[in-house]
């Protein structure tokens, strides 16, 4: 997967790192010390990301991949961590040429009990129950990742775009359709938008959304 944001270069004596906007350990099933990539004002840099703590990483770069750039200015950065995501489609009857349906609606469903909202937000895309998606992603409440929510669609067929967008509050416009991620303590609260409208575990569908409260987003190819 590839994750794409706004980042500030910080130098801490002979290094220069960027702070992670999102926890590595909640889209990537890799810890401790994990080698990756990254685009920086179009040069293809290998780095390293180094853990803070609790799914915190920072990435850790070299004089000379910065030499480049100006960092008292915040850059886009286009991050590429490879065999990141929990594998579950090994004996999916499904793909992205065959998938278990085609995107062109949704039915709001509300989830039972708080920590499910991932869970969910497969259920109302694949058109199937939300027993059947816990049992496909074999995880509980509150550990619905989105490292195993893009690996159940991928169990499911449903196409995406191979880059989560994070915003941090910025105002953005959505694609038609994309899983949303809300940023609540410790975990992400997650909900989706489809043609102009929110379906939300929670709440409901909802016709508006402060965007101030979004993290970012993963596309759902519909078109």
């Amino acid at each position: 997967m590839r994750y794409f944001f706004s980042g500030k270069i910080e130098k801490e004596n002979e290094l220069y790192t960027i702070r992670i906007p999102f926890n590595v350990w909640e889209v990537c099933k890799q810890r401790d010390i994990i080698q990756a990539d990254l685009v920086l004002d179009n040069k293809i840099i290998a780095c390293e990301l180094i853990p803070e703590e609790k799914g915190n990483y920072k990435i850790h770069l070299q004089e000379e991949d910065v030499s480049h750039i100006d960092i008292s200015k915040s850059h886009k950065i286009l991050l590429h961590i490879t065999g990141s995501l929990i594998q579950m489609n090994q004996n999916s009857p499904y793909s992205f040429d065959n998938p278990i349906r085609k995107v062109d609606g949704l039915d709001i469903i509300i989830q039972p009990e708080d920590g499910l909202c991932g869970q969910t937000c497969v259920a109302m895309l694949a058109g199937v129950t939300l027993a059947e998606v816990i049992s496909v992603m074999d995880c509980r409440v509150w550990q619905g990742t989105m490292g195993r929510v893009i690996s159940a669609l991928n169990y499911y067929g449903i196409d995406h775009s191979d880059i989560i967008v994070y915003t941090e509050g910025q105002d953005t416009s959505l694609p038609k359709c994309c899983i949303m991620m809300e940023k609540m303590g410790r975990y992400c609260h997650y909900l989706v938008h489809y043609d102009g409208k929110f379906y939300d575990s929670n709440l409901g569908i909802i016709p508006e959304y402060d965007m101030s409260k979004l993290l970012g987003y993963l596309e759902i190819k519909v078109d």
